[in-house]
């Protein structure tokens, strides 16, 4: 059965490349969102073009922040998808040795 938090081997690294995607793609919004902005910069008044203003000043700054805190999480999210995969493959290699040493025929319930 399937469900909505099955995860695969690669449902991690799957994430990973696409958050590292939106890291790029972030900062390039956020400038863009200025951008788009800007024809309405003239019709601003008072404490809302104080607002822009600031905004505008620090897009840079923020761009970087947003990128730097999506790239935290993507490196947090490689991590995961390491100790993932480490604790996978030991998982397999325990199963194997243990399969290897136990005594299966004294747990048969038939005629010996």
């Amino acid at each position: 059965m399937t469900g909505r938090w099955d995860m695969g081997q690669d449902t991690l690294s799957q994430l990973v490349k696409k958050t590292s995607t939106g890291t790029e793609d972030l900062g390039g919004l956020v400038r863009q969102l200025v951008a788009a902005a800007e024809p309405l910069e003239g019709k601003m008044n008072g404490s809302g073009k104080a607002m822009f203003d600031s905004f505008k000043a620090n897009v840079d700054s923020i761009a970087a922040d947003l990128n730097a805190g999506l790239a935290a999480i993507t490196e947090g999210q490689a991590g995961m998808d390491a100790a993932f995969r480490t604790g996978d493959t030991e998982m397999a290699d325990t199963a194997k040795k243990n399969q290897g040493g136990a005594d299966f025929d004294g747990a048969r319930f038939g005629k010996r």
